[in-house]
């Protein structure tokens, strides 16, 4: 372990400067959410693609509906039924009309549509509330039907290209695929696109003392929390999350299970045995998981590229990770390296649970989201007024976060819980981190203070 203190921002730097996003990928729509587009997307075809109707109602000519009145209704007779997706189209002369779908294409000759509660639907009586079913009332395609107001041209009609033209840019590349931009690529006929893919984030435990949730509790035991929380933040992040069960206080089992994870990991977490006690044999199993040469970053296509862990950057021992102390409260002991023959990021986080968590807000959620390119990897900050009933003190010389909630109306932000780092319930009512500068030993209620939103 360096004996050096590292800042929280020369950490992540580091961190990040040893990370790249991963190759893209050609992916079916389906698997696409949340990836981010690597290439411009422009529109093929208009969209949409022919003029139709965005009402239930007739398609007409303007000249023949022309002050129209309830009591002085335009009579016209209906030559036909147009359903959504229909091809056979009926051409609408003078003094006729054509029953129309929503979606429906205009027929040739109609100008307008003319909604169904504008007319009688065909019955002969009173104003219309819905169309007669076509199977039920076939004679509702034919007939006459009185029109009780005018319509001007263009009138419920969804015009050709209206939406996007052809060879518009539909999506810029760097565009994050969320359900709206998926809809849009689909109704414009992209059934696949390229995209930085999700990566495949493996999160384990480490510590004797850990039992699964639903398994008995023995004395001394406690359950491990951990590596739900931390695999939830990564699925949050927009990863594909994987959850190892908690490995004992065994550097050999601890190592050979790293190295079978491998294999589906694009980043590995690790979480406990990471500080300076008889038992945290993280450290030892980390120097040489699967032959390790730390030797950069990991860029595209998969190769090193510039100084990082392992190659002076940190104690300089060689080591496929490397076990700092950063001037932060909590999470002071973290590491950061590569393991494997495809150097795999890798972060061991501290084991208390608020610590683990924080710890992966600040230096695992940025390095998700730089894997996945995306245009930005950080939370976001807000300034924000101390609500507090007494002063909130820190230790000198480090960057505390404490947990809060913020209230966006009144610019504030309220202390949840203590400064433990076992507080998990405290932990699950926050929805922000509130952070104490390293030369602040001490803020007082009414403060400004730097806030990041977990929300």
């Amino acid at each position: 372990m360096s004996s050096t203190i590292w800042s929280v921002d020369d950490h992540l730097e580091d961190i990040l400067a040893a990370i790249r996003p991963l190759d893209p990928i050609e992916l079916h729509l389906a698997d696409a959410q949340g990836c981010v587009l690597v290439e411009d997307v422009t529109v093929p075809v208009a969209l949409p693609p022919f003029d139709n109707s965005s009402m239930d109602g007739y398609a007409v000519r303007v000249a023949d509906v022309q002050g129209a009145t309830e009591q002085f209704p335009a009579v016209l007779t209906v030559v036909g039924d147009i359903a959504a997706g229909g091809a056979d189209l009926p051409a609408v002369g003078p003094g006729e009309a054509a029953r129309i779908m929503t979606g429906a294409p205009l027929p040739p000759g109609a100008e307008a549509v003319v909604p169904v509660e504008w007319t009688d639907g065909g019955t002969g009586g009173g104003a219309a509330t819905t169309m007669l079913p076509a199977g039920s009332e076939p004679a509702a395609a034919g007939g006459e039907v009185r029109i009780h107001r005018p319509a001007a041209a263009g009138a419920h009609v969804r015009e050709r290209g209206s939406d996007v033209g052809a060879g518009d840019l539909a999506l810029a590349r760097g565009t994050v695929l969320g359900p709206p931009q998926i809809g849009l690529l689909a109704a414009i006929g992209r059934g696949a696109v390229r995209v930085r893919p999700r990566p495949r984030v493996v999160v384990l435990s480490t510590g004797s003392e850990l039992v699964q949730p639903g398994e008995a509790l023995g004395e001394g035991r406690i359950y491990d929390s951990n590596s739900y929380a931390l695999a939830a933040a990564a699925r949050d992040a927009g990863a594909i999350a994987y959850r190892v069960g908690a490995v004992t206080d065994d550097a050999g089992i601890l190592r050979a299970t790293i190295e079978d994870q491998l294999v589906r990991a694009d980043l590995v977490v690790t979480t406990g045995g990471v500080s300076v006690g008889a038992y945290d044999v993280v450290k030892e199993a980390l120097s040489d998981v699967g032959g390790t040469e730390a030797d950069g970053a990991v860029g595209e296509e998969g190769s090193p590229a510039g100084s990082g862990p392992g190659s002076g950057s940190g104690s300089g021992s060689g080591s496929g990770v490397d076990f700092r102390t950063l001037a932060m409260q909590p999470g002071k002991p973290q590491g950061f390296g590569t393991v494997g023959p495809d150097h795999t990021p890798l972060l061991a986080l501290p084991g208390n649970p608020v610590s683990s968590y924080v710890s992966f807000e600040l230096f695992v959620r940025p390095a998700i989201r730089t894997l996945m390119g995306m245009p930005d990897v950080h939370r976001p900050r807000v300034r924000a007024r101390l609500k507090a009933d007494a002063p909130l003190r820190s230790p000198e010389g480090r960057r505390q976060f404490l947990r809060g909630t913020y209230d966006p109306d009144a610019g504030a932000v309220t202390p949840v819980g203590g400064t433990g780092s076992h507080l998990v319930a405290a932990l699950a009512h926050a929805d922000c981190l509130i952070v104490i500068p390293e030369a602040d030993t001490s803020l007082e209620p009414g403060a400004d203070v730097e806030v990041v939103l977990l929300g």
